[in-house]
């Protein structure tokens, strides 16, 4: 008996040892699970995102798209040597002049220049165009992030242009007229919306790679040859002007001479009947 009793004791100890091992285990596994929700609330936790990870890398290796735009206008002593320097800064930034234009007011004389330089080159030029300047009355320089723009244009371009393969693919295998039609009618407007999507991106790539710079430059005259010229200016035109509306004038009546004959005879007529009712 006493052998059965300690046989049953030590059965019921080993159980219980076990139970508490079976115990603990559960109790790791449970922390295990709990793990990723510690995680998620940790602020690190985005990085173990298997789909957040690629698509931070995709940001990474994309170049950034930035628009530059300027706007310059100041006052100069010699427009001649201020333009030869823009003129020097052109050539050493590979950039183009595309509009040039005079103007003449009646205290200033002003020159506007708009100028497409590439946008690597776009601060060494600002930079070669402000030597020499004390201040400028305008200096806007602006740049816009278009990056997000680009990613979302090239993105519906690669859509379409996928899009317009199924339908092709399709096409193929179509065998009915009014399936072949119908499939043929998408591929149209697809291909209408790739051909605007791909302009466009055109259009952004080269507003990113060409900055666009208008300068205003100007020389004051002095306020009496200013009164000079705009008199005699003034005189000449009037001169002119004289000229010309006499010569309207006689032109004017040559033109109508058959009319001017015509009144005149029946004014003869008319004159000569008159004097006869007198008469009588």
């Amino acid at each position: 008996m006493r052998h059965i009793f300690l046989l049953s004791f030590l059965f019921l100890i080993l159980s219980g040892c076990s139970k508490a091992g079976s115990a603990n285990e559960e109790a790791i596994s449970i922390q295990a699970v709990k793990l990723p929700a510690k995680a998620e609330a940790g602020s690190d936790y985005k990085d173990a995102d298997p789909i957040a990870a690629p698509a931070s890398k995709v940001k990474q290796e994309i170049e950034q798209k930035i628009i530059k735009e300027a706007t310059l206008r100041f006052e100069t002593d010699n427009l001649e040597n201020t333009f030869n320097q823009i003129q020097k800064a052109v050539t050493n930034s590979k950039a183009r002049i595309i509009n040039d234009s005079e103007g003449k007011d009646y205290g200033t004389i002003s020159r506007n220049l708009t100028v497409k330089v590439p946008s690597q080159n776009f601060d060494r030029f600002i930079s070669d165009v402000s030597k020499g300047v004390s201040y400028f009355e305008v200096k806007n320089i602006s740049a816009e992030d278009v990056t997000e723009q680009y990613i979302d244009l090239t993105s519906r371009l690669k859509t379409k242009k996928k899009l317009e393969e199924r339908y092709l693919e399709i096409l193929k295998k179509a065998n009915k007229v009014s399936e072949i039609l119908e499939i043929e009618e998408q591929i149209s407007t697809i291909r209408e919306e790739i051909e605007s999507k791909e302009g466009q991106l055109k259009y952004l790539e080269s507003r990113v790679s060409e900055s666009t710079i208008t300068i205003e430059f100007y020389k004051t005259v002095a306020e009496k040859e200013g009164v000079k010229i705009s008199y005699g200016s003034k005189l000449w035109t009037a001169v002119k002007s004289g000229f010309y509306s006499l010569s309207d004038f006689l032109i004017s009546l040559i033109s109508v001479w058959p009319f001017v004959i015509i009144f005149i005879v029946l004014a003869y007529f008319i004159r000569k009947r008159l004097k006869r009712r007198k008469k009588e």
